[in-house]
């Protein structure tokens, strides 16, 4: 299209203009010269009418005289600018306005024939090789007492209509001209507005094509080349924004795989080297299933999240009690928080709270927000579990007394991989992924899930399920639970 679009129209608009002039040339002139000689014929036709009902009929019923009426036609005839006779059946010249007849000499129109229009009141050519160039010729016949007594002919060069014709022929070419001016204006309108602009987003997506997608597409209107021109220029910048995050995603899965298998292989290498001795083996042992354990969490984080992305997850949703799942989640990590002496307190909103989600996603949430809020609380500290619901929708939330977020890590805590710098020395064995995990499952819910923390004090996650509609069926509802 950048090759050949503006050159056919160039070429079209070329063709336009060549065959404007050829119409006006031959068609448009043809019809003006029959226009007009029709037009001169039926101004001719209506004058030589009114001379045969009145001079003529006046001169054959012997009420003026042959030379009254030949100077009338002389009169006539230079006034109009013409050639009128008045002939009799037979072709003999009766009146000449161009010279009176020689009394004495009569003169005929040689091979007259008054049937020769066929039907026409006008012809073109010489009158029976009367003139040397050819004349338009009208012929109104003179009646008296229902008989034809003769003919008023009136005849005009046909060089004059043609020459009218041309003069109304030569409008046609200036508005041809016009015309033409007026399509190169909206030919260069184009050119400005439509072509250039066109072809500078077509070398923005040659750019993008070559990978270049910081290219800037100079084309900023508010038209639908600009809102293409934007749309590209959002394509690349989100393109951009995906291989920094490929790269960057690439970078922390090689960091994460790295370190626990350089782990793994230090140890190994030490106990068959004999740096490690026998009798430390199973402690050394028990490190390396450790480092196992976190490539297979890691490895098992990345395939969860992969079909979260691809919607290759599908949710099985069903109507479930959130509150003994919550219940569940909090008994799964009794031992853990005996050993640091926390504590979980339940907050529930009645014994029984139906909710339509997927069962084992929103226990990975629960079981990922609990394991962080473990992680990162204080000894002889309270983690809290809230539900609360308002109309339809159910509200879950997950308090600890623990370190907190900074708050310029809060936007940054649901990348894949982020970590921020106070939990880097707590969280050793941490992939980086609960977070994204848990905000990908409930996106997946068409749900939402949004973090209020302090540095120093702790942090709250709160994340909304749709309420079931069997909670309407249950008979009544206990208080909450603590």
């Amino acid at each position: 299209m950048k090759k050949t679009l503006y050159l056919r129209i160039l070429i079209a608009y070329f063709f336009f203009g060549l065959f404007g002039f050829f119409a006006v040339a031959t068609i448009v002139s043809r019809l003006t010269a029959e226009y007009c000689i029709r037009d001169k014929a039926r101004t001719l036709y209506g004058e030589a009418a009114r001379i045969s009902d009145t001079y003529a009929l006046q001169l054959y019923n012997s009420k003026v005289s042959l030379e009254e009426v030949q100077a009338q036609m002389e009169a006539l005839s230079f006034y109009m600018d013409t050639e009128i006779w008045i002939l009799n059946p037979s072709g003999r010249m009766v009146v000449n306005s161009s010279h009176a007849p020689d009394p004495s000499q009569e003169t005929y129109v040689e091979n007259f024939d008054s049937t020769s229009p066929a039907g026409n009141y006008y012809t073109t050519g010489t009158f029976f090789d009367s003139f040397q160039e050819e004349v338009l010729s009208v012929m109104a016949p003179i009646t008296s007492d229902f008989k034809i007594r003769g003919y008023v002919v009136i005849h005009m060069p046909m060089k004059k209509i043609l020459a009218d014709a041309d003069s109304m022929l030569n409008i046609s070419y200036m508005l041809l001209v016009i015309l033409l001016v007026l399509s190169l204006i909206i030919l260069l309108f184009f050119t400005e507005y439509v072509y250039r602009p066109l072809k500078r987003i077509i070398a923005g997506a040659e750019q993008y094509a070559l990978g270049n997608m910081h290219y800037h597409i100079p084309v900023e209107r508010e038209d639908e080349l600009g809102y293409l021109s934007a749309s590209l220029g959002y394509m690349a910048d989100t393109i951009a924004r995906a291989e920094d995050d490929q790269k960057k995603f690439i970078a922390n899965v090689s960091h994460d795989f790295r370190s626990p298998l350089t782990s793994i292989r230090g140890f190994l290498e030490a106990m068959l080297d004999g740096t490690i001795p026998p009798e430390r083996h199973e402690h050394y042992l028990q490190v390396v299933l450790g480092e196992t354990d976190r490539l297979t969490k890691l490895t098992n984080g990345l395939l969860t999240l992969n079909n979260l992305n691809t919607g290759g997850m599908l949710l099985q949703r069903t109507d479930f009690d959130i509150n003994a799942v919550i219940r569940s989640v909090a008994a799964s990590f009794e031992q853990t928080c005996v050993s640091r002496n926390i504590h979980i307190r339940l907050v529930l909103t009645g014994k029984i709270l139906y909710v339509n989600a997927d069962l084992e996603k929103i226990q990975q949430v629960l079981y990922n927000l609990v394991d962080n809020a473990v992680k990162f609380s204080r000894p002889d500290s309270v983690i809290t579990i809230d539900t609360t619901e308002k109309g339809d929708t159910v509200f879950v939330s997950v308090r600890d007394s623990g370190i907190g977020i900074p708050k310029d890590d809060q936007n940054l805590i649901w990348d894949r991989f982020y970590k921020t710098d106070l939990s880097r020395g707590k969280d050793k064995k941490g992939t980086g992924l609960g977070l994204s995990i848990v905000r990908e499952i409930i996106r997946a819910h068409d749900e939402n899930i949004n973090l209020v923390s302090t540095e120093g004090v702790g942090s709250t996650f709160t994340f909304t399920l749709r309420r079931s509609d069997k909670n309407d069926s249950l008979s009544s509802m206990g208080e909450p639970e603590t």
